[in-house]
């Protein structure tokens, strides 16, 4: 039994339009929001500043018999002039308790950490030397960092249009292109949600995520691209809305194979791969399993779409051009 991607194409479009909505709005709260100001949560590596972290010495009696206050961490950092300041709990992985800080500020010296670490200590408990984290990153830095990253993004997405542009046809290249525009605002959305939600910052992994997102995401929809050619080579007469359908069921055992086998290797990074790698692990599994699902339901269905409504049912072969290209439906 064959699986009509066609027939449904409104219900895969409302699923990703959902999603992609949930996500725009969720940017639009982070950017209006004072403490983030961004579409996304930025880390250290963008706005550049010193991002301290602090957990409770287990170790002393009663030490962390309490999770930690933060309204007197607050107190603290407002006595020292750093009202403005991001503060987030951390939670102990292996007990589920809140014995940690994390505070992300303006630039501070060493005699500045040291002072508001002393006085932290005073008003919380001893901390534990070992799990101590200080960052400090420049601003301008972090600015070239991020007009780097996104101009990656920007020439990885005109380089992407234009291979594909002269692989296949103009129209071709662009629904590829809207897919991965899909991929894009899925994976930047779902992370503006977290970051407002759980503090989630987004950091320069990311934008090597997002590439690599943009370059899995586009091989999937070749492929389907190259069995559509194939089918019309084979059925020139046959109506796009079949020779989608046809190529589709001809390609999604790879397509979920290959997505599923990768998810594997990302899971697997995402759970014991550490801090460092966790979001970047868990950036890649949204924009793998979102770019699989548009180039099987949305680049293809947008192609049959748009063909349908033209009337071109008939691709123009990449060795010459089709004598029954202008064949209608």
């Amino acid at each position: 039994m064959k699986f009509s991607v066609i027939k449904q194409r409104s219900i895969w479009w409302t699923v990703s339009c959902i999603i992609i909505l949930a996500g725009l709005v969720s940017m639009v709260i982070s950017w209006t929001n004072p403490t983030i100001g961004a579409p996304l949560r930025p880390s250290l590596d963008f706005i550049g500043g010193t991002k301290l972290q602090f957990e409770l010495d287990c170790t002393q009696p009663a030490n962390c018999a309490k999770p930690i206050d933060l309204g007197v961490v607050r107190e603290v950092i407002d006595s020292q002039g750093l009202a403005n300041s991001s503060i987030q709990v951390v939670t102990d992985a292996a007990n589920k308790t809140k014995q940690g800080i994390s505070i992300r500020t303006k630039t501070l010296d060493v005699e500045q950490r040291t002072k508001l670490q002393t006085t932290l200590s005073e008003k919380l408990g001893a901390f534990d030397p070992q799990a101590t984290k200080i960052d400090t990153v420049g601003p301008t830095l972090g600015k070239q960092l991020f007009k780097s990253g996104l101009l990656a993004i920007i020439l990885s997405f005109v380089g992407i249009t234009g291979y594909l542009t002269l692989r296949f046809q103009l129209d071709y290249a662009f629904f590829a292109f809207v897919a991965l525009f899909h991929d894009i605002l899925i994976t930047v959305g779902i992370f503006s949600i977290l970051g407002l939600v759980q503090g989630v910052e987004v950091d320069s992994l990311f934008v090597v995520a997002i590439l690599t997102i943009i370059g899995f995401s586009v091989n999937d929809t070749v492929v389907i691209y190259d069995r559509v050619r194939e089918v019309i080579k084979l059925n020139p007469g046959e109506p796009i809305s079949q020779v989608v359908d046809d190529a589709v069921n001809q390609t999604l055992g790879r397509s979920i194979n290959t997505t599923l086998t990768v998810l594997l290797t990302l899971t697997a990074i995402f759970l014991f791969g550490g801090e460092t790698l966790k979001y970047f692990a868990l950036a890649l599994i949204i924009g793998f399993t979102a770019g699989a699902y548009s180039s099987i339901f949305i680049a293809s269905t947008l192609l049959a779409w748009w063909r349908d409504r033209v009337g071109k049912s008939i691709m123009v072969p990449v060795d010459g051009p089709n004598p029954q290209d202008d064949i209608q439906k």
